[in-house]
């Protein structure tokens, strides 16, 4: 059933048909307001941080939809409860006050959205403050500057508290500025790429994260602090050059990492670009992203009937949620209309939208370990396998699998036990011959060179992996050399479909392959060493992009102990495009293997890295 109050043809190429989206999402949220209260709760289930937290932070980031309406001329219809709710929950003798913050709160997270509020929209909003209310908002916000928060993007969220006391007339503290930028230089890699703290992954979070805010604060604080305004548009240009290999022709982005719930939030940093007016792709190219990414997203069925985004990635699925994400989580993709707060004379607005620019078909980023491969009609990306140091729920799903796709997402597992439970897409799996799996975790070495990635890899402490990735033409060509003190099984998986009446099923000695009128996904096994080719079905709802029990091909085999050499070919798209003669052959020789398609060859050396 679609909701009734979002437009769901809404065709998104106007700044008043963006407006009509966001006050309709808004709308939707607008029966769950309570009288007097400074909170909205939409679900019956909740987040680590509790539910009253989780309703403060629903209210707070629908004010991402609000300031930008506000800083572009136009009042939500609502905008009266937002005002009162504001005052109720930091006025501290109010019985429904937001509260003292502690270390490490996520009230601190939601304090960004006044921080920006401040900066762009103070005047509608503080005309309706008198001078103790905005003390009030003031004091609660300036909690932000002495907290303990965990060492990650976090300290943006104090530092954009500052902007808004700085663009409000308010007391700001220089020095919290320049404690949470310091800390943060730590994490440049280099070439425009941030890590999300110490060790931690390269995902959305340095695009919607990093980069977002720091626009933000090269556009607002550019007069005061040029020279730091300046390091960050240079950096973020930098960044622009390899994120926009992550958005396909038809505006989906790759489906990778964690916080996936947050959706179009995965181009906020499109937006963002705009918002600062920076002069890295033409405005109808930056235009034709965010618009693409938002339009793509309507056709997702995200949406609950009472037109509330529903925690899940295409639909609604709370078995990949986070366990910080409740239920008005997912409205931090309304970061993404931060071009609202643009003028309808902006360029942004005036231009025509234009298609993705030419761009080669290999892109490599070796700061992200990363590979994009534009196929026709299929974007997919090779990644080292990446650790979230927080192991946060699916991990090794969502950052460690061999590949991500626009087209058929990925699985997360619903258990160890069972093939069909481990979420064997893109992976290498592996048991001892007891139905429990492991895949690719830890990597002890990662390098990204020569357009291919290597990652070495133990499931077991004498069980080692060296793993190269490599795209050849359209095809994934995997290359494992195994050294094993134990007897295991192996199986390896590539890109599910969904499972379907009409899905077909080639099995072979050394091949799978599964078909539909529009998609084929197969796996070719490539090395002297055999395997069966075999289909697992996973349960309902395990794969992102569609709720159906998701089909995948697979090889699988038997490893003795001692050393293996396993090769496999991947091709995965449109089903008319698919031609079995163009799969890459493999010539092993006693230290490297050669791989051949067409006039096209890669070849991989074994003997200096075993």
């Amino acid at each position: 059933m679609q909701p009734e109050n979002i437009t769901l043809n809404n065709p998104l190429k106007s700044r008043a048909d963006l407006q009509k989206l966001v006050n309709e999402l808004l709308n939707a949220v607008s029966p769950f307001f309570k009288k007097d209260a400074s909170r909205i709760d939409l679900a019956n289930f909740t987040a680590h941080y509790g539910q009253q937290i989780a309703n403060m932070e629903t209210f707070s980031r629908l004010l991402w939809g609000v300031t930008p309406l506000l800083a572009g001329g136009q009042e939500p219809e609502q905008f009266s409860f937002y005002i009162q709710a504001i005052k109720n929950g930091t006025h501290p003798a109010h019985a429904d006050y937001w509260g003292e913050v502690a270390p490490y709160d996520q009230r601190i997270v939601e304090m960004a959205a006044y921080g920006l509020l401040l900066a762009v929209a103070h005047q509608p909003l503080l005309a309706h403050f008198n001078e103790q209310e905005k003390d009030h908002l003031w004091q609660w916000l300036k909690q932000s500057e002495t907290q303990d928060i965990p060492d990650n993007n976090w300290h943006f969220f104090p530092i954009l508290v500052q902007v808004g006391f700085h663009h409000a007339g308010m007391v700001k503290n220089a020095g919290a500025l320049e404690k949470h930028f310091t800390v943060m230089e730590q994490y440049y890699l280099g070439d425009g790429w941030y890590s999300d703290g110490p060790g931690r992954p390269r995902d959305y979070y340095i695009s919607m994260g990093f980069h977002f805010y720091g626009l933000i604060y090269a556009k607002l604080m550019q007069d005061v602090d040029p020279q730091r305004c300046e390091k960050m548009r240079e950096r973020a240009t930098l960044f622009a050059a390899d994120f926009i290999h992550f958005f396909a022709d038809d505006g989906a982005a790759i489906p990778f990492g964690r916080s996936l719930t947050y959706r179009f939030a995965q181009a906020a940093f499109w937006s963002a670009v705009a918002f600062a007016g920076l002069d890295v792709y033409e405005p109808g190219v930056v235009k034709g992203i965010v618009l693409r990414h938002l339009r793509w997203w309507l056709k997702q069925p995200m949406l609950d009937r009472d037109g509330i985004l529903s925690v899940g990635y295409s639909y609604p699925n709370l078995i990949m949620a986070e366990d910080y994400n409740g239920p008005g989580s997912p409205y931090w993709g309304l970061k993404t209309m931060l071009v609202l707060s643009l003028g309808e004379q902006d360029a942004f607005w005036q231009a025509q939208e234009l298609p993705l620019p030419g761009r080669e078909t290999h892109h490599s980023i070796p700061h992200a370990s990363q590979i994009l491969v534009h196929q026709a009609n299929h974007l997919w990306m090779l990644t080292s396998g990446q650790l979230e140091l927080n192991n946060f729920v699916n991990t090794e799903a969502k950052y460690c699998k061999f590949a991500y796709s626009t087209r058929f997402g990925f699985n997360i597992e619903r258990g160890r036990f069972g093939l069909n439970h481990a979420a064997p897409d893109s992976m290498l799996l592996l048991c001892e011959k007891d139905d429990y799996w492991r895949g690719r975790r830890d990597c002890q070495d990662v390098t990204t060179a020569d357009g291919m990635i290597f990652s070495r890899w133990q499931p077991w402490h004498d069980v080692t992996i060296n793993t190269w990735l490599l795209p050849l033409g359209d095809w994934q060509i995997r290359v494992h050399f195994l050294k094993t003190a134990r007897e295991l099984d192996c199986a390896e998986g590539g890109f599910s479909l969904p499972n379907r009446p009409q899905l077909q099923l080639q099995q072979a000695s050394a091949k799978s392959q599964l078909s539909t009128a529009s998609d084929t996904s197969v796996i070719h096994c490539l090395s002297p060493q055999p395997r069966r080719g075999e289909l697992v079905l996973t349960p309902p709802n395990s794969n992102l992009l569609f709720a159906e029990r998701a089909a995948v091909p697979l090889l699988r085999g038997e490893l003795n102990a001692g050393t293996h050499l396993l090769i496999s070919a991947v091709w995965a798209g449109e089903t008319g495009a698919f031609d079995e003669l163009t799969c890459p052959k493999a010539i092993v020789s006693e230290d490297a293997v050669r791989l051949v398609i067409g006039h096209h060859e890669k070849q991989v050396i074994l003997e200096n890295l075993q």
